[in-house]
């Protein structure tokens, strides 16, 4: 499992979150519990950007047959490296970054 801090939505206010990937029940979105409790117990909102972002790393893994947390922390790691806009993708915590 690993642990990943994402921007969420809270009433117009985006703050981190922390969220935990792993493997997921395959008839539910990787992050379809975090999301509903969330939503229900803090008032937030992960982005839907988020959320297809880590469904479409789900289909792929499962395609390559790979590492599902392992393939996030590559695709998230290398987003950083990629990213000049100053916007901060969804980062592993206390994670070594993937060597290339």
């Amino acid at each position: 499992m690993k642990k990943f801090s994402i921007p969420c939505n809270f009433g117009g206010t985006q703050a981190p979150f922390t969220v935990y990937i792993g493997m997921p029940e395959p008839q539910h979105h990787p992050l379809h519990f975090q999301s509903e409790w969330l939503s229900k117990n803090r008032g937030g909102t992960i982005p839907g950007e988020v959320m297809d972002s880590i469904s479409k790393l789900y289909e792929l893994a499962k395609k390559n047959n790979v590492s599902f947390e392992e393939l996030c922390v590559y695709a998230l790691n290398n987003e950083d490296n990629d990213s000049d806009n100053g916007d901060e993708p969804p980062m592993p915590d206390d994670e070594p970054p993937m060597p290339s």
